[in-house]
């Protein structure tokens, strides 16, 4: 059994933020200059690599990471995230990082929406209150200055609405299977998906962008396993506020490498939607 220490876990989830950012920030300009479909499709077969490696140490090897009572769903999992990927990088490209992420920060007020519905949990007026704040905070983000609705603003909430399904059903479905079984599943669908659609959008890269691929697909590797050492180290309750810090993270990014700009409503409703997610996390810290 790994020894618990919590100050590990935060540093671990610290560097975890910071590379998925990092990842972010390559993919933006990958797609920028590719076919979408095609960096997610090279990206995923890095991943799927990754997922078959560690499966193979583990007991039983691929043969029971594959097993699995719930086939279906965990396909379907594996589908939702590629397409959530694919979504959310095509934010990146029309919208930045900065007002993605912003959005997209709240995908766990999606989760706690929607745990009643998909997974028969209660949900409080606590919660319901701090949800209702929360999209709030997302409609001043999605109000220019203008007052009319950004089209492109549409892509990063619904790519949080897929990953927050994405999420429910990973907890439905650990029920049921292990945690290596949906990690395994995660990646080896998603890539099979991905591979389908993005064969057909190949296009040849230059050299130094190729670099840049091996650097997407080494920070997602990394990304995953810190993560997980995170989660072994630590109790996810004390580490999942530090996730958002990839929003502060990416947001630095997206205005110092690509010239993006923070506008006061983004930072104000980013802000909303941050403290109403952590409120959200405590709340169900205190309920166990």
């Amino acid at each position: 059994m790994v020894e618990q220490n919590t100050r590990t876990g935060i540093i671990l989830m610290v560097a975890t933020t910071f590379v998925f950012a990092t990842q972010d920030g390559i993919s933006r300009h990958l797609a920028s200059e590719y076919n979408v479909m095609m960096v997610v499709m090279v990206r995923y077969w890095f991943f799927a690599a990754f997922v078959m490696a560690v499966a193979s140490r583990k007991a039983g090897g691929l043969r029971a990471a594959a097993a699995t009572r719930l086939p279906l769903i965990q396909t379907f999992r594996g589908v939702l995230l590629a397409t959530e990927i694919n979504v959310m990088v095509v934010g990146f490209v029309l919208l930045g990082l900065v007002e993605s992420h912003a959005v997209f920060a709240c995908y766990p007020l999606l989760v706690a929406a929607l745990s009643g519905p998909v997974l028969g949990e209660k949900v409080g007026w606590r919660r319901w209150s701090a949800i209702g704040i929360g999209f709030i905070g997302v409609i001043i983000i999605l109000q220019p200055s203008g007052g009319v609705f950004s089209p492109y603003a549409a892509i990063p909430l619904v790519a949080a609405f897929m990953f927050a399904l994405y999420g429910l059903l990973t907890r439905y479905v650990g029920r049921q299977d292990s945690a290596a079984t949906s990690f395994f599943w995660t990646g080896t669908t998603g890539a099979v998906v991905a591979t389908a659609i993005g064969m057909w959008f190949w296009e040849p890269m230059t050299t130094p962008d190729w670099g840049w691929m091996a650097a997407l697909c080494v920070t997602g590797a990394l990304g995953h396993y810190l993560l997980i050492r995170a989660y072994e180290v630590a109790e996810a309750s004390a580490v999942q506020p530090f996730a958002y810090l990839q929003l502060v993270f990416a947001s630095a990014m997206g205005v110092l490498i690509f010239g993006e700009t923070i506008r006061p409503n983004v930072a104000f409703g980013a802000t909303l939607i941050v403290a109403a997610g952590l409120f959200t996390l405590w709340r169900a810290r205190l309920r166990g």
